[in-house]
């Protein structure tokens, strides 16, 4: 028998005597007849019992834990059982990464906006005198493109960090809301 007098959870369930030499004994303790009793539901205690025996002595204590865990997880999700619950962790990792990497970039926002914005030299390269006239910015586009005005603030944002992260402060939405 297990411990003592009393036999142990899965000789307890199937009603038979409890031998010294017990397989189930040192992993489904009589205090605990729930466990047996799931891994028996799910599995059979005869094929519990050949698993059991199949494995080196050192093993069966964490093959009994994997096989109660997967004998509940079928239980609560009879057609993925644990491999439904490692999906919805895995989901939740996904998502709780995406909420991380909106917030790093609201942070990199916010920390561009508080940086001073770099003056430009007073010529530029890209000046309307210095592009043909067949470019998109020669002086009859350049109210089309007002390339000198968002010029600057493109390299007050790609100098400050190696990640571009564009917003449109319109349409702000939050994850966690």
């Amino acid at each position: 028998m297990g411990s003592g007098s009393s036999p142990c959870a899965s000789c307890k369930l199937l009603r038979r005597r409890c031998a010294k030499d017990c397989i189930f004994a040192p992993y489904f303790p009589p205090d605990d007849p729930h466990k047996f009793a799931i891994v028996h539901k799910v599995f059979g205690a005869s094929n519990v019992s050949k698993m059991l025996q199949e494995l080196p002595v050192q093993q069966r204590a964490d093959a009994v834990s994997s096989l109660v865990y997967e004998a509940n997880a079928r239980v609560r999700d009879p057609v993925y059982g644990c491999v439904g619950a490692i999906s919805l962790l895995q989901n939740q990792v996904s998502q709780l990464q995406m909420q991380l990497a909106v917030a790093q970039a609201e942070i990199l926002c916010i920390q561009m906006q508080q940086e001073p914005v770099p003056s430009l030299p007073t010529t530029c390269l890209m000046e309307p005198h210095h592009v043909e006239k067949s470019s998109p910015f020669s002086t009859s586009n350049a109210t089309n493109y007002n390339f000198n005005n968002n010029l600057q603030s493109y390299l007050s944002f790609t100098s400050s960090s190696t990640s571009h992260v564009m917003q449109d402060p319109v349409k702000r939405e939050s994850l966690w809301t």
